[in-house]
């Protein structure tokens, strides 16, 4: 069996890269050993989404007495709560089947594997394309602490398939988007929530101001939150789990708990991709590519979280995907990943995109900010959530704003407008000359770009 293009995994980038290739007119094999969707759809954004909407519902209905509503009474069904967050996903995954289907895409259930440039086994049958495209995705990477295979350590699979894991208490591992979205959605739910993480804030990769306004959000909901924290062990068993870990001053803690969360990160996924006699480059286990996607061996491309210093975001893979098929077709277009907005669903919900004040000044730009506190927006306060603001950075001589950083309701869904700023190379002037509807979240936008163009 003979194709143009022979796909290996079917998440963000995976599927986005076959419906791209088949309307471009390319015969395509997308093969997928799991469900189609990748982690995104089926363990990884959507399902915590799903479980996040429910919990802080729950969360918001126990302290509705603010709004004049009276709610004696209210429980969640932890079982009901999965079972929907099941059927969300199973929506999406049919989605993104139809979509293969729509587009005469051959998938193949199973596991592939690469024998030589151009040549794909799976389930004992041979495929021949003219170029493969890389797109395994990643798996959870566990950190060398002494207990962490122990029955009642969990990874974020483990809590959201199979019904998850319903508990009093829980230490997570790990203060990165995984681990603060779990600490959310447990902490709604009425549970002891501890999260450990080694860095000097939780959310490293983000800006610093967000890591520390989340972190006072979280400890004031009640959430344990502690920093420089280096795991030493973990014993127990389930339902008893004892993390031991040393503090920022060296001093020795344990905290036990029901169970414990793994959330320390994630690695590329080529398990079984390789055959005896094909290889590629690699970079910490990572397949290494360049700007367009191209590996070390002609013909073969890598997107998506497989691939080495990747921003391990669905959206990157998607932007990915379909770039790739462009440089397949031979057209080499650019892919800018120097604006890529990143979103966390805590409450309140942090975005941020492009530059940091603390990464504009390091690149040597003068920097003018302009910030909003949510407490002085009429649609923060009538939803009671005023612990936030909306900053934007710019460049002090242009008056271009080059990043943004939100703590506020609906951030994830206002990200864009600043994204699309950014891209465009528009000022704070521009922005405030837009009209904003009122009363909303995006006025924020607004009000953070008016203070800078009045200073």
């Amino acid at each position: 069996m003979k194709y143009d293009i022979a796909i290996i995994g079917g998440g963000p980038g995976g599927y986005t890269a076959a419906e791209k290739a088949a309307k471009a007119g390319m015969q395509v094999v997308l093969f997928e050993q799991d469900h189609l969707g990748g982690t995104c759809l089926n363990r990884g954004c959507m399902p915590t989404k799903a479980l996040l909407h429910s919990a802080e519902t729950y969360a918001a209905l126990e302290h509705a007495q603010t709004l004049g509503i009276q709610t004696q009474g209210v429980s969640y069904d932890f079982a009901a709560m999965h079972r929907r967050k099941d059927q969300v996903v199973e929506t999406l995954r049919q989605g993104v089947e139809k979509l293969m289907k729509a587009n005469k895409i051959t998938v193949v259930s199973g596991s592939a594997c690469i024998q030589r440039a151009g040549v794909i086994a799976c389930h004992g049958e041979t495929y021949e394309a003219e170029d493969i495209v890389i797109a395994t995705g990643s798996k959870v990477s566990y950190p060398p602490i002494p207990g962490i295979d122990l029955p009642g350590v969990y990874n974020s699979r483990d809590l959201l398939e199979g019904g998850g894991r319903e508990v009093s208490s829980l230490v997570i591992i790990g203060g990165g988007v995984v681990g603060v979205e779990c600490a959310s959605i447990y902490h709604c739910l009425g549970c002891e929530v501890t999260v450990l993480e080694a860095a000097d804030h939780i959310l490293p990769f983000m800006d610093r101001e967000i890591a520390q306004r989340l972190t006072m959000i979280l400890k004031k909901k009640g959430v344990k939150v502690e920093a420089k924290a280096s795991v030493q062990k973990i014993t127990g068993i389930p339902g008893e789990m004892t993390v031991t870990y040393t503090d920022k001053k060296g001093a020795e803690h344990t905290v036990t708990a029901q169970g414990v969360l793994a959330a320390a990160g994630r690695k590329a996924n080529l398990d079984g991709l390789f055959g005896p006699d094909f290889s590629l480059e690699l970079d910490r286990g990572a397949v290494v590519g360049d700007d367009m996607g191209r590996t070390s061996v002609p013909h073969v491309y890598v997107i998506g979280d497989a691939k080495a210093k990747n921003i391990q975001l669905a959206h990157v893979a998607s932007a990915q995907g379909e770039n790739v098929v462009a440089v397949i077709a031979g057209k080499n277009p650019p892919l800018d990943l120097s604006v890529v907005p990143s979103c966390v669903y805590t409450e309140p919900e942090i975005a941020s995109v492009g530059l940091t004040e603390e990464g504009a000044k390091a690149a040597g730009i003068p920097v003018k900010t302009g910030k909003y506190l949510t407490g002085a927006n009429g649609k923060c306060l009538i939803e009671g959530t005023e612990s936030g603001y909306v900053k934007l950075v710019t460049d002090g001589a242009s008056g271009r704003i080059l990043g943004a950083q939100l703590v506020c309701p609906r951030a994830t869904d206002m990200v864009g407008e600043l994204t699309l700023a950014i891209q465009k190379g528009l000022t704070a002037d521009d922005l405030s000359a837009v009209i904003h509807p009122h009363p909303t979240f995006s006025e924020m936008l607004f009000g953070a770009a008016e203070g800078l163009r009045l200073e």
